[in-house]
């Protein structure tokens, strides 16, 4: 088999042949690292390589497998991870230029069950600057590049990640998700991302364990792909706070959909959608129809949620960044700066307000998905924008205030504390990737992947790949 012929294979394919000796994790590595030198420079995706330590690891897996030993669900799967968890030994910068040199001694959680679950680290993605926005841009490595459009964004914050998936460099990715940074680039470069529900991936190592509107999460091109992921990373942790009861993520994700309740959204409680977005997406409710599912057209009550997001994430930019805003205010983006002199201005009547506003939204959602077991939308409020662009100063005609007020119908789903998925669904009429956003009952993150992949099956929309990948 060609190294292009295996960098075009799923990851659970490319699991299964290298169990099965029809290739081994050598050759799927140097496949994935030619795929990278080739593609790389034009996208900017993948920031930091660590070729010798990942022919170490996929090595260690072929000796493995000579001795009759398969080292886990991932056995010499190459993988890339975002440059915001910590890798022993391989640069971490967070994407800011304070940590350009950083090289953590011990990896993170989700990095490390990854690896142990027989995983081949290749190197980093690229990310903005502590995550902050989906506008994958930093002072240390630049801009990453939609591969569909390089003159338009990949999104962010996972956006490294998405684009590295899209353009075959890597088979999975892990990310993050705070307020769509998983969500927002798999839209827009036809990958599939999953947030999921709070405590299903647990935070460790962090400063800030009670922390409920980030998590880690998976990414993948396929929605197989994702499930084999979480199988690896989704699992309770002793020194974690937040920990949600095991899922088998083993189980088959075919079938299973017909009869179900579905609300279907365009706007998500009132926002406003770019018109190129509503007519990709116009299909959804036929194809869901198609699958058997019983659709409504609802838009959920989101009142108080924009606001209440915004005063809890800025209390975490103030908690996570206040010391180094202090010693070095210049080395500190404009975005991640606003976020933590936000925070500052905070007062404890703020907080409050906060905390009762967000027990508003989830009692509103949880009665709402007794009457419904998905709630289904959009992704994003508008496709990719231009890339030298840090954010989009008007949605359909709406003047944006903020860089991330775009991004609220991804964050409001983030503060309700709901899992959601982005599955590829269709392209507009330039050509560029839209999803659809599939968000499920609190703890329902298999019954999201069960509903994603019947959408997939339906579309077979993942399967268009961008031509730089070719």
């Amino acid at each position: 088999m060609s190294h292009h012929e295996l960098v075009f294979r799923t990851a659970r394919e490319l699991v299964l042949l290298m169990v099965t000796r029809q290739a081994s994790a050598r050759e799927v590595l140097e496949a994935h690292l030619e795929q990278i030198e080739r593609v790389n420079p034009a996208v900017n995706a993948v920031v930091t390589l660590a070729p010798e330590h990942a022919r170490k690891a996929a090595a260690r897996a072929d000796a493995a497998i000579v001795r009759g030993v398969r080292l886990g669900p991932l056995h010499g799967l190459p993988v890339l991870h975002k440059d915001l968890a910590a890798t022993a030994g391989i640069r971490t910068t967070q994407g800011s230029v304070i940590f350009k040199d950083d090289v953590p001694a011990s990896n993170h959680l989700v990095v490390q069950r990854l690896v142990d679950a027989g995983a081949v680290t290749m190197g980093k993605t690229n990310t903005p600057e502590f995550g902050t926005g989906s506008q994958t841009c930093n002072q240390v490595f630049g801009a990453t590049r939609n591969p569909y459009d390089t003159n338009t964004t990949c999104g962010g914050s996972s956006g490294g990640a998405a684009v590295a998936l899209a353009c075959r460099m890597t088979p999975i990715a892990d990310g993050s998700d705070m307020a769509g940074s998983l969500r927002n680039p798999a839209s827009f470069c036809n990958v599939v991302g999953l947030r999921p529900s709070i405590g299903r991936v647990p935070a460790w190592p962090s400063p800030h364990t009670h922390f409920t509107l980030a998590t880690y999460g998976a990414m993948a091109r396929t929605v197989g792909d994702v499930a084999l992921q979480m199988q690896v990373i989704a699992r309770p942790d002793d020194r974690a706070v937040l920990n949600a009861p095991v899922v088998d993520f083993t189980h088959p994700l075919e079938g299973g959909v017909a009869g179900t309740r579905v609300a279907w959204s365009t706007t998500l409680g009132g926002l406003p959608v770019d018109a190129r977005i509503t007519e990709t997406l116009a299909p959804a409710v036929s194809v869901l129809e198609g699958l058997g599912c019983h659709v409504e057209e609802r838009e959920p009550d989101f009142s108080g949620a924009d606001e209440s997001f915004s005063i809890l994430r800025a209390a975490y930019y103030r908690q996570a960044f206040k010391q180094l805003h202090e010693e070095w205010p210049r080395d500190i983006g404009e975005q991640t700066t606003w976020e933590i002199e936000r925070g500052l201005a905070l007062t404890i009547d703020d907080l409050g307000r906060a905390e009762l506003l967000r027990s508003q939204v989830y009692d509103r959602m949880y009665a709402f998905f007794t009457a419904y077991r998905f709630l289904i939308a959009p992704v994003t409020q508008l496709p990719p924008f231009d890339v030298h662009e840090h954010w989009p100063k008007a949605v359909a005609g709406v003047p944006q205030t903020f860089y991330r007020e775009w991004m609220r119908i991804c964050s409001r789903v983030t503060l309700a504390g709901l899992p959601a998925i982005s599955v590829p669904f269709g392209f507009t009429a330039e050509g560029h990737p839209t999803g659809l956003q599939i968000i499920g009952r609190q703890g329902d993150d298999l019954g999201v992947l069960r509903m994603a992949a019947a959408v997939e099956t339906a579309t077979g929309t993942w399967q268009q790949h961008p031509h730089i990948a070719q």
